[in-house]
């Protein structure tokens, strides 16, 4: 897209445990949104700590049934573990998904797929994504960083638990995507106040054609954390298990930039309108060659029904994936599509 500018400030954190041994809940990126979504509402000033208030109160029914507390909802996720992966679903457990508007930004927490334990010194990857006109270094420097410092060091008894993350790790560095680079922004614990950020930084040098007239074939896309395109509640009995085809995809991913530049009042026209006239025609040629593409094969699984998102897993398509809209792909991984993008959901490769 060439005339259009999507702001995206996107972070990658390295966080250094300092304890022994620290376990991760089964979708860490839950926690870490209440836990730094409430450290981030009690740095701020009344007024500015309103909707973020407003937003954490939606937790009320994901936590009644664990006394709004994190120390039962880990207690529960370590119970699930013991379990054994054959059955992740716990009896009792009730069927509420965490609430998809956690914070009142626009924001991804991704945690990089890795284990469920770590040791003294390890290092915790993971991403923090600011999205449209909550691209804003601003609010990083001054609010989230300094929240997330405080959560590593600090022991609070509404986050504690054995354990548990909270109180027991430094953030080693933090670094900035430019195009294909990682930029420090935080190197060895130090703060470069000198560093100069845009929210436009992140596509620059990103080559959207670079899988285009290549000689591999690309028809297989693995989804990296769980997904869910249905866009009511209606749409979820009756595409139980189906593999969303390259339009669905293309047309989740056209509904997220729209969410991004219009808010969440947005309607299916706002973003088309906003596209140049060769972006939009070759958007829609994208879209187009997408609808004669076809499932092969897949192997879904299904999720716990608390977690976010519905299925994860592997599809196959009866052909190569377009050349026109593998740049769009490329951009929807990064952006996330579907439901609970702000955890992460919604993100794929494909080969």
């Amino acid at each position: 897209m060439s005339d259009y500018n999507i702001y995206l400030n996107r972070y990658l954190f390295a966080c250094r445990v300092n304890s022994p041994l620290v376990w991760f809940s089964d979708f860490p990126s839950v926690e870490l949104s209440l836990v730094l979504g409430t450290a981030i509402a009690e740095r701020l000033p009344t007024v500015q700590a309103r909707p973020w208030r407003k937003s954490l109160a939606s937790w009320e029914t994901y936590l009644r049934p664990f006394g709004a507390k994190i120390p039962a909802l880990a207690k529960r996720d370590r119970k699930r573990m013991s379990r054994g992966k054959k059955n992740k679903q716990l009896p009792n457990v009730p069927h509420v998904k965490p609430p998809e508007v956690s914070w009142p930004i626009e924001a991804v927490l991704f945690f990089y797929p890795a284990k469920r334990n770590y040791g003294q010194g390890e290092l915790i990857f993971w991403e923090l994504k600011l999205m449209g006109e909550s691209a804003d270094h601003g609010l990083f420097l001054e609010v989230i960083l300094p929240a997330l410092e405080e959560l590593g060091s600090v022991t609070d008894s509404r986050w504690q638990y054995p354990k548990g993350l909270w109180g027991r790790f430094d953030i080693d560095s933090v670094y900035m995507a430019r195009g294909p680079r990682w930029e420090p922004v935080v190197k060895d614990g130090h703060l470069d106040m000198g560093y100069e950020a845009s929210p436009l930084q992140w596509s620059q040098g990103l080559d959207s054609e670079a899988y285009c007239g290549s000689q591999k074939v690309f028809d297989c896309l693995t989804w990296l954390t769980p997904f869910d395109l249905s866009r009511n509640q209606e749409d979820k009995p009756r595409n139980a298990g189906r593999a969303p085809t390259l339009r669905e995809i293309s047309e989740a991913f056209t509904d997220r930039l729209a969410l991004l530049a219009k808010g969440r009042h947005h309607s299916p026209d706002d973003f088309w309108n906003l596209l140049s006239e060769k972006d939009r025609s070759d958007l829609q040629e994208a879209v187009a060659l997408a609808s004669h593409i076809s499932i092969l094969d897949k192997n879904l699984k299904s999720v716990a029904t608390d977690w976010p998102g519905r299925w994860t897993g592997t599809q196959i398509f009866t052909g190569a994936i377009p050349d026109p809209l593998l740049p769009y792909l490329g951009l929807a991984s990064i952006f996330h599509i579907g439901r609970h993008a702000h955890f992460g959901c919604g993100t794929f490769t494909f080969d």
